[in-house]
């Protein structure tokens, strides 16, 4: 069968998912059966992949999609256990403290506290935790999540403790004839740590400008008068929170490696930009805030709005106190990914609940439930019950858990036929005469692209990402392809880690509009069903990420002022005149 014919195939699931959840905007609940139906018959009757392998990857993702359910789980859990406690309304009075614009909220909680949960644990932690948490502080639900999923871009380039680029990169790459016969640096590890800075120069160039995005966006859907204007003139403080982290970010990629960016970065911009925020430095002058509540449009409100906003009377306590939870949640994160006989022990044989041979194919899985960041956050829970004494009123913890079981079922139908659709997917290529559908779907695009292939390098990593629900998977798919396309059109050695590493900053722009984080995000604020059009408001900023990143990547390859390097100049003196504009008209 001819490349193009099969390239157009291996569209045709993902075709599904948009058609349905963006365009017809069914629930994900319906239109994830549909998908996984759809690449399942895909892959037996053109691929004609084993029906055993089928039904392994199948059998695999589901054990995938329990491991994303306990962290769902686990971030409600905890937040419930705060609403119960009193500490939500603590939580909340300290955030007006700081500020009472919702700019300047949702920049320190979802940018910075999230890329700090993304640098501890990844895994769709940060949208689980920030999404409920901007709820609870007064936020719509839908702008909640959507403010939640633009942060899966930056930080998720080295991710947790660096996984997409050891795990992701190194796994592509490492040991491949092709890789090691091209080398002009003695040892692979040093053309990692090459690889490492280009992603990181790249993703701070692009990712500078995200915090300014993401409040753009806050206002434009949500804001009463629905205009980028609003957005746009806090950009002082939204630029001031982008190169809190950035900056940080790229000096411990170039000096450190890849382990620890995300995580560094978050924790010096969290505490430079809250200090800054407490003393009113580079803080918009106009305060911004949600119309009243019997405004807010009916699409925008969850199910669980008014219990996670609801604060049990009476209750008060002080803000450190009511705030330590998300401290142990952070500092156990980075105890069990950082320390080596810790982190070991939890992913011991003993603790590892493993299924090799799948059916007796070549697929296996395994979960290690002590490891996943849900254990850590119903620990953190159970330890809350006594650190805020809630012993004294038993039934509000009981209570807590029967919520959280309820959001819970929410979310499992969609993630039960979401996760194993892309096991079904990457896994086509398994006793079949073809590559797997992701493989011949970039094939196509590179025999499209020719010689402008930097360009669409990162939309190959979102779209691995998007299926994945992982920059790692996305990465460990597509590395060596990237690797060899690259060698294709002749960009040499250098030219070749340039395009991995776009191929790393497209995969963590991907996860904005991954299927598994919006369903999971979604669930944990009651939105079950409206995925679709988070997907499609997500696709905006995902779009300026990709192609930004495309346009420098070009430039930086090419060298010299060129056109694509001019490009992207225009697009950043576009965003500074809209600023300027705002400022203006302010």
């Amino acid at each position: 069968m001819p490349l193009g014919v099969l390239s157009a195939l291996a569209l045709l699931p993902l075709a599904t998912v948009f058609v349905l959840l963006v365009v017809r905007r069914w629930p994900a609940s319906r239109a994830m059966p549909v998908a996984w139906l759809t690449t399942v018959m895909l892959a037996l009757f053109v691929w004609r992949t084993d029906p055993l392998a089928a039904a392994a990857a199948s059998m695999h993702g589901l054990v995938t999609a329990a491991n994303i359910l306990s962290i769902v789980f686990g971030a409600i859990l905890l937040l419930y256990t705060l609403r119960e406690s009193g500490a939500i309304e603590s939580i909340r009075t300290g955030f007006t403290n700081i500020s009472p614009d919702r700019r300047v909220q949702a920049i320190i909680v979802a940018w910075l506290f999230g890329s700090l949960l993304e640098g501890a644990a990844g895994f769709g932690t940060p949208a689980a935790i920030a999404a409920p948490l901007l709820v609870a502080i007064g936020f719509p639900a839908m702008a909640a999540v959507l403010s939640a999923l633009i942060v899966q871009s930056t930080p998720v380039a080295f991710g947790a403790v660096g996984t997409p680029v050891l795990v992701g990169v190194n796994a592509g790459l490492a040991g491949h004839p092709a890789v090691e016969a091209m080398l002009e640096v003695p040892l692979f590890p040093d053309y990692l740590e090459q690889i490492t800075l280009y992603t990181a120069v790249i993703n701070t160039l692009v990712g500078v400008l995200m915090p300014l995005v993401m409040v753009a966006l806050l206002t434009r859907f949500f804001g009463a008068s629905r205009s980028f204007r609003e957005g746009l003139a806090a950009w002082p403080f939204a630029l001031f929170a982008g190169a809190a982290f950035t900056l940080p970010h790229l000096a411990v990629a170039a000096w450190l490696g890849p382990e620890f960016p995300s995580l560094v970065g978050g924790m010096v911009g969290l505490l430079v930009v809250v200090t800054a925020a407490r003393r009113g430095l580079f803080t918009p002058r106009q305060v911004f805030d949600f119309e009243p509540r019997s405004r807010w449009q009916p699409d925008w409100v969850s199910a669980l709005q008014d219990e996670l906003q609801g604060v049990p009377s009476g209750t008060r306590m002080p803000l450190w106190l009511a705030w330590l939870p998300y401290v142990l949640v952070v500092g156990l994160l980075v105890l069990s990914r950082t320390v080596t006989p810790l982190r070991d022990w939890l992913r011991s044989p003993a603790l590892t609940l493993e299924w090799p041979g799948i059916f007796g194919t070549e697929i296996g899985t395994s979960a290690q439930p002590f490891y996943l960041p849900g254990f850590i956050l119903v620990v953190v829970s159970l330890l809350t019950f006594f650190l805020h004494r809630m012993h004294r009123r038993p039934g509000s913890y009981r209570r807590a858990w029967r919520q959280s079981a309820r959001v819970l079922l929410s979310a499992a139908l969609a993630l039960a036929f979401a996760v194993p659709m892309v096991q079904v997917f990457i896994h086509s290529g398994q006793a079949s005469p073809f590559d797997s559908m992701p493989l011949l779907l970039a094939d196509g695009v590179s025999s499209l692209a020719g010689p402008f292939w930097p360009i669409f390098a990162p939309l190959i990593g979102a779209m691995g990402s998007f299926m994945a629900g992982s920059a790692t998977i996305s990465n460990m798919m597509f590395s060596l392809f990237q690797f060899a396309s690259a060698g294709e059109i002749g960009l040499g050695v250098d030219g070749a880690a340039w395009v991995v590493a776009l191929q790393g900053v497209g995969g963590a722009a991907g996860n904005m509009i991954c299927v598994h984080n919006v369903v999971a995000a979604s669930a944990t604020v009651g939105l079950a069903g409206r995925e679709g059009d988070l997907i499609r408001k997500a696709l905006i900023p995902m779009g300026y990420y990709v192609l930004a990143a495309g346009m420098l990547g070009m430039a930086l390859i090419v060298g010299g002022l060129n056109i694509w390097f001019a490009a992207w100049v225009l697009v950043v003196l576009g965003m500074l005149g809209l600023m300027r504009f705002a400022r203006a008209r302010r």
